[in-house]
């Protein structure tokens, strides 16, 4: 008979994974009260502690939004239509943006005096730029609710495949404001949202939701928990949100062991998940390459720290003495132009074609915490190619030379997080063994930013994933508003007497 566990103790023993024990902390012991939760990650044996207030509040959220995605059904998408020009016109409103901007500069400020990095977390022109241009999309995007996508006709009868909502959706993500619009995209499917974002975003995310996103709900006619925010800085309240089984997808968005972790807990649940894990992209340089093209697409890789900046560049031994220089000096001008300098791991392979001088001068490097006197380039070993540099104004990235392109894909497919990568060469043949070969979904001749599904799809993304746990079931590596759905199939009987 099953006990609610009312205390524990230092060293308590739980099970997990069928086998195994984990012990409890005593910090975790001391804190814990009566109605609080333990939850014991698979695979790690994480003990996590979820305290009942925090739990009560992701309950209430995921409760409101299950009876909103109810009523969502019988609400025509006209209404949904009407809601994102209503949102976009209040992000557009001056006012309205004045007061977001301003809760905006107090998460900045209080990231930097923590040290933490702000590289996504600007709420500039810019992206309340694109934000507008997505709700823009998403209202022009045909209504795929009903859709018949398929139809079987028998004698007397038939059958239609018709396209309908999923349910709630859980997202996890980090702070970026701008992903606060583009969540709102699973309404042009009927499906409704409880989001819980990075404690650093959390006063732009209280601040879109009350001057913007809840007054076009209501304007609207949408039900009030179609997208609901936790007002919570807690993991824990993460934790509580990917442990219910009442979602019917959960989107973790960032990187790391944190959205892993997030993703465990979801699976045990028997939740479905869509994981954006480690980024990086892999730029590679074949015996075809133009100089001219790498340099662009080395450059034009760099201009931020996000998921699709470059993060590993390779150059086949054979071009080594002529694109070396070439791509170094594409990093050169990314960090003149950002104001910086650049910073390099390289390869024992790659050595011969860097300056020696670079392993040995020193330089600021721009961190989180502040300016930091660095080596310009150190030396890497193959296993850490699929380490992700998360940079602040100076690029960095991996860099080496191979004997093949065949031994760059294999690189990749071992090492990497397996998300983007382009080749660089003017060779149609091996354009196409790449593509074929590179276990990526993602995959390109250029520049690697392009990895958007915004910019290259005209879709705003609920999240980039990569096949770090494997090729991804029903859908490509974008996953958009209009991409989470179900399938239903309806009936027609025309002759009464059908008998089988």
């Amino acid at each position: 008979m099953a006990e609610t566990l009312l205390t524990v103790t230092a060293g308590m023993p739980l099970l997990h994974d069928g086998n195994k024990l984990a012990c409890v902390g005593e910090d975790i012991a001391a804190r814990f009260q009566p109605g609080d939760r333990l939850l014991v990650v698979s695979g790690s044996g994480d003990i996590l502690h979820l305290p009942h207030a925090t739990c009560s509040l992701v309950e209430e959220a995921v409760g409101g939004a299950c009876a909103a995605f109810q009523r969502m059904s019988l609400i025509d998408d006209t209404a949904v239509t009407h809601f994102y020009e209503a949102f976009a016109a209040r992000l557009a409103d001056d006012g309205v943006w004045a007061r977001i901007a301003a809760a905006n500069d107090a998460d900045v400020r209080a990231a930097k005096a923590r040290g933490r990095s702000t590289t996504r977390l600007v709420a500039g022109e810019k992206m309340r730029r694109d934000m507008i241009a997505g709700l823009m999309e998403w209202r022009d995007l045909p209504a795929v609710r009903g859709a018949v996508i398929g139809t079987v006709k028998h004698d007397g009868w038939m059958v239609e495949q018709i396209v309908d909502g999923l349910g709630v959706v859980g997202f996890v993500f980090e702070g970026r404001p701008n992903v606060f619009a583009d969540a709102t995209g699973i309404l042009r499917s009927g499906n409704t949202a409880v989001l819980r974002i990075g404690g650093d975003a959390l006063g732009t995310a209280r601040a879109i939701e009350h001057e913007a996103l809840q007054p076009s709900l209501a304007e609207a006619g949408l039900p009030a928990g179609a997208v609901t925010l936790i007002d919570s800085v807690e993991h824990a309240a993460g934790w509580a949100l990917f442990s219910d089984s009442r979602l019917a997808l959960a989107v973790a968005r960032g990187s790391g062991r944190a959205v892993a972790q997030l993703g465990s807990i979801a699976r045990q649940t028997g939740v479905p998940v869509s994981l954006h894990g480690t980024g990086g992209a892999w730029i590679v340089a074949g015996d075809s390459a133009d100089p001219a093209r790498l340099e662009a697409a080395v450059y034009h890789s760099l201009d931020r720290k996000v998921c699709n900046t470059v993060n590993v560049v390779l150059v086949v031994e054979s071009r080594a003495a002529d694109l070396v220089p070439i791509a170094l000096r594409a990093v050169q001008r990314r960090g003149e132009a950002l104001g910086t300098g650049y910073k390099l791991h390289v390869l024992d392979g790659a050595r011969p074609f860097v300056p020696a001088e670079l392993l040995e001068q020193h330089a600021p490097i721009h961190r989180a915490g502040g300016s930091v006197a660095e080596p310009i380039a150190e030396d890497l070993v193959v296993e850490q190619l699929g380490k992700e540099w998360e940079w602040e104004a100076t690029p960095e990235l991996s860099f080496g030379v191979v004997t093949s392109v065949d031994q760059a894909v294999e690189w990749f497919n071992r090492h990497s997080p397996r998300f983007a990568a382009s080749l660089i060469a003017d060779d149609s043949d091996a354009q196409d063994h790449f593509f074929r070969a590179v276990d990526a979904p993602f995959v390109g001749n250029g520049f690697t930013r392009w990895v958007d599904g915004q910019y290259a799809l005209r879709r705003p993304e609920l999240g980039l994933s990569n096949w770090q746990g494997g090729r991804l079931f029903g859908r490509g590596g974008v996953l958009s508003g209009d991409s989470v759905h179900t399938i239903r199939l309806r009936v027609t009987q025309h002759d009464p007497a059908i008998h089988r």
